[in-house]
């Protein structure tokens, strides 16, 4: 797994997000990123190797290794932390595609007709719309997950002896998870950083309805009394009556 290119992603779309959006980064980066790359592979090894039960019957330490571990955990976090990263690129996109008809609008009409956007980077718009979609699809994926870890395993507790009667055991049999204190410790750590994370998307959602729904209210009120009632501006301002600007909200 490249998890550069996901530090890369991350890392270009830091300009563009509020201070919780940073906050975001810093936790997905330093205690999820780096903590699963550094010590998730250490801390489970070759899993299923270190699963064990006193039986000698062919078949039966799989059979009971796949009904314990149905998903490896390391690769249920890799899945994890792809789908909560990758949604940062739409942003990345979308401000590209501002930049390049900026770049047209101005090729066509020249250096002084003005700009399609006051800054293409500047959450107004379409990519308002953008960022706070993402914000909430973070939010699902992490709540998904958090909550198919809780049903798969019935909870976050790793039991020292597991008894497994499964086919083709012959009878009741006892298995072992090795380490079964450490990935106890470390599921719950990645749980606690998922759900900080969650509350972090949610407080940033909050964050920008909020200051919209100020700079639409302050617009309003430094416009003339007697006025017809339009659109927002993409700067948060009223915009008057029978004016067609050339600016987009794409």
């Amino acid at each position: 797994m490249n998890w550069a290119f996901l530090q890369g992603l991350l890392s270009g779309v830091n300009k563009y997000s509020t201070a919780f959006g940073r906050m975001w980064l810093s936790v997905v980066f330093l205690f999820r990123l780096m903590v699963f790359v550094v010590a998730a592979e250490k801390v489970w090894g070759d899993e299923q190797k270190d699963f064990s039960c006193n039986t000698i019957q062919p078949g039966c330490h799989n059979v009971c290794y796949d009904f314990y571990f149905p998903v490896s955990h390391v690769r249920l976090w890799a899945l994890q932390l792809i789908f909560v990263t990758c949604p940062s690129l739409l942003v990345v996109m979308h401000v590209a595609y501002r930049e390049d008809r900026e770049r047209k609008y101005r090729a066509k009409h020249g250096e002084g007709c003005g700009r399609l956007y006051s800054d293409t980077g500047k959450k107004r718009g379409g990519l308002w719309w953008t960022y706070i979609l993402t914000l909430i699809f973070k939010m699902v994926v992490d709540s998904v997950f958090v909550f198919l870890l809780y049903y798969m395993y019935e909870g976050y507790n790793f039991p020292a002896l597991i008894k497994c009667k499964e086919d083709p055991c012959p009878n009741v049999v006892d298995c072992f998870i090795a380490r079964p204190t450490e990935k106890r410790i470390f599921t719950i750590f990645m749980v606690v950083t998922s759900l900080v994370c969650v509350i972090l998307s949610l407080l940033e959602i909050f964050y920008l309805v909020g200051k919209r729904c100020c700079e639409c209210e302050i617009g309003r009120a430094a416009s003339v009394p007697h006025r017809h009632v339009g659109n927002c501006r993409e700067d948060g301002t009223q915009r008057p009556a029978g004016t067609h600007p050339a600016r987009s909200s794409g």
